[in-house]
């Protein structure tokens, strides 16, 4: 596989599927191919506008399976302005006033704008949507981002308005909690039951091979970030009988925020989260053995079944404490009332 931090604009890239890629839809496996520049709506505008080839012929189906040893010809957009621009992208708003504004993130909405992504991005939307009220963030008027949830993770988020907001909620991020009142919390929907109601995932994470995955790592390698997350089991299902798939729905509670935190810990202990594209491959054939109907929902997921349910902070002006929460989305409350009659 060539190197996907190689890019340039308006040329051929070409890439090599290997084994792992067997079975894989063809934008699952070509957004991770393509690097973190390239968001799985990017490369499904680039699939369905021919610029990507498959053994040499255009391809258009986003949902094509991948071969080992297929070769993908990518032809590479030209780079576009870095300067974002206010799009009229509906917001589910939980809550708004002149310091800061709370939204129900959707899956698939990327929250900020990068190469090969500039549109469609929650930044985006919130210039559009916040207008004059931006007071300015560092002298320009923008939202100050002062966390983020994956490109498909969905859930509950706070984005400031003013210099004073962000400088107050990026301290209470930062220390996730720990001497003021932020309180987070997601739920997740994992293969297998844990052996125990609750526990404590204490492992440091780093880059993995692929640049765009992040790993469980030695705590003496050079890129290893100490992580740590609390989860505690809400639901079990599949316990009819030694036969039927088990799974489980998790709180989990981060107590230090890394990329891919969640993920990677529960796909550490043995319970991916469902749907992962990154890091729950192994556990794609389970879907095999659900009924029909479930095995359905599960085979076209196309992101992983993590919500941020519950954010809560104190409000940097009024110093009120504010608490906001998102019920599970469409999509992932019909996968879970599958696994419930079980």
């Amino acid at each position: 596989m060539s190197d996907p931090d190689s890019e340039a604009g308006g040329v051929l890239k070409e890439l090599s599927a290997d084994a792992a890629a067997a079975g894989t839809r063809l934008d699952q496996w070509l957004s991770a191919a393509l690097g973190p520049d390239f968001s799985r709506n990017r490369v499904q505008t680039l699939i369905r506008q021919g610029a990507v080839l498959v053994n040499g012929a255009a391809v258009t189906e986003t949902k094509r399976k991948m071969a080992a040893g297929e070769t993908v010809t990518v032809e590479m957009p030209e780079a576009e302005p870095a300067e974002p621009q206010g799009e009229d992208i509906p917001l589910d708003i939980l809550y708004e006033d002149d310091q800061l504004i709370v939204i129900n993130k959707p899956s698939g909405l990327v929250v900020h704008p990068g190469a090969g992504n500039w549109t469609g991005t929650l930044v985006n939307a919130l210039i559009h949507h916040c207008g004059d009220s931006l007071s300015g963030i560092g002298g320009v008027k923008r939202p100050g981002i002062v966390h983020r949830l994956d490109k498909d993770t969905s859930g509950v988020m706070v984005v400031a308005k003013t210099d004073k907001a962000h400088k107050s909620l990026s301290e209470a991020f930062a220390d996730h909690g720990a001497t003021g009142d932020l309180e987070r919390a997601y739920v997740a929907l994992v293969w297998n039951i844990p052996a125990r109601v609750s526990g404590v995932i204490d492992a440091p994470l780093g880059r993995a091979s692929d640049r765009v995955r992040r790993a469980v790592v030695p705590a003496g390698r050079d890129d290893a970030r100490h992580a740590i997350t609390h989860y505690t089991m809400l639901e079990r299902f599949g316990e009819r009988d030694k036969e039927t798939v088990k799974a489980a729905l998790v709180e989990c509670r981060l107590e230090t925020g890394r990329t891919h935190q969640i993920r990677v810990h529960m796909a550490h202990i043995g319970h991916p989260v469902v749907g992962d594209p990154d890091y729950g491959q192994a556990f794609r054939t389970k879907a095999n053995r659900l009924p029909e109907q479930l095995k359905a929902l599960v085979d076209n997921l196309s992101r992983q079944m993590l919500h941020a349910r519950l954010l809560a902070f104190r409000h940097p002006t009024t110093h009120i404490l504010m608490r906001f929460e998102a019920p599970l989305p469409g999509d992932m409350d019909e996968i879970v009332r599958g696994f419930r009659i079980l």
